[in-house]
């Protein structure tokens, strides 16, 4: 991941990852990734979204990594991408649901969620 730089004009870096970046990562390496991003103060978009065991150690590790002069914690959102035209008859039948998702991390004190639906995520970043 290339290293964050402070604008000049006080903006908000987003990091877009795509899922071909993240898909040969190991589980702790793709939590490395997002939480050094979101330390440097950027906000981290990943295309396809961690797994539930991933986002878990991931709340795990960063609740390791508060201090309340560095890192005050993250804030993340995810939701499904509907895949149900793509899916089989027999998939639908049982259940299955794609796990494509899209997940969008920040820093806490600079992301708030204004609203989240099935289709879109709404957030106010602000610049620190």
């Amino acid at each position: 991941m290339p290293e964050a730089k402070a604008s000049d004009d006080g903006g908000v870096q987003i990091d877009l990852i795509s899922g071909q970046r993240m898909e040969n990562l190991a589980s702790m390496e793709k939590i490395r990734v997002i939480l050094d991003g979101v330390r440097d103060g950027n906000i981290v978009i990943l295309e396809e979204g961690l797994s539930p065991d991933e986002e878990s150690k991931l709340i795990e590790v960063t609740m390791t990594e508060i201090s309340p002069d560095e890192f005050n914690g993250i804030e993340i959102e995810t939701y499904p991408r509907s895949q149900t035209n793509d899916a089989s008859i027999l998939d639908r039948i049982m259940g299955k649901e794609e796990t494509a998702k899209l997940t969008v991390i920040g820093p806490a004190n600079q992301i708030e969620t204004l609203h989240k639906d099935e289709t879109l995520i709404s957030a106010l970043v602000s610049r620190k």
